[in-house]
């Protein structure tokens, strides 16, 4: 009996192969001819499930969203509450919490590769505007949750979140697009040590607890 083929994981199956190929060589690289001979299909089966290449360029950059989304909720229901860790801990599990979106391993530099190009792209071209703002506003809003959620429960110094998210969240781009765009100016070693040291800037001295 054949077997059946779920809608759903194949589209998802030929949205990995534009992400290693953009990541490899960039979205110039990408077509739908060349989208069948990574993902292993004829080009028939690739224009079954999308149109045109501008299609499949957007479910791509989709999935890369949703995906590192559901990494970092997956991560921060693990990670549980921090009310009662000490400051240095605090500071380490929101580095390693934060880290998810730098390009430490394969899978996340492939990650922020594609989103670089994706946002290039999304300069020339209108119709991936959304997800391009969608993807930059994303890492503000965790910045912001984040910092206001430590501000309430007394273990960082108060500040002002319309200025202290958007840094945060500049440092966090900075670091991934250095990263990617000249790795061997940017370690992951350095990237991490650089956000530690910018998170234990908002850390309240020992000992001192908000009136």
């Amino acid at each position: 009996m054949p077997r059946v083929v779920d809608g759903e994981e194949r589209r998802a199956h030929i949205a990995d192969a534009v992400l290693r190929l953009a990541a490899k060589g960039g979205l110039h690289a990408v077509s739908l001819r060349a989208v069948a001979a990574e993902s292993g299909l004829n080009i028939g089966s690739v224009r079954h499930y999308f149109d045109s290449q501008h299609e499949l360029m957007r479910f791509a950059m989709r999935t890369t969203i949703d995906r590192t989304t559901a990494r970092l909720v997956e991560r921060r229901e693990q990670t549980g509450s921090l009310s009662e860790l000490p400051p240095g801990e605090v500071v380490g599990q929101l580095t390693d919490f934060l880290s998810e979106l730098l390009p430490l391993d394969e899978r996340r530099r492939t990650e922020v590769t594609v989103l670089v190009e994706f946002l290039l792209a999304a300069r020339a071209d209108p119709g991936l505007d959304d997800l391009a703002r969608e993807a930059v506003q994303g890492t503000v809003t965790l910045a912001r949750r984040i910092l206001d959620a430590q501000a309430r429960s007394g273990r960082f110094e108060p500040k002002d979140p319309e200025v202290e998210a958007p840094r945060l969240a500049a440092l966090l781009d900075g670091l991934a697009f250095r990263a990617v765009l000249q790795p061997e100016l940017t370690s992951p070693e350095e990237c991490v040590a650089v956000l530690r040291a910018h998170l234990a800037e908002f850390v309240r001295p020992a000992g001192d607890t908000q009136v």
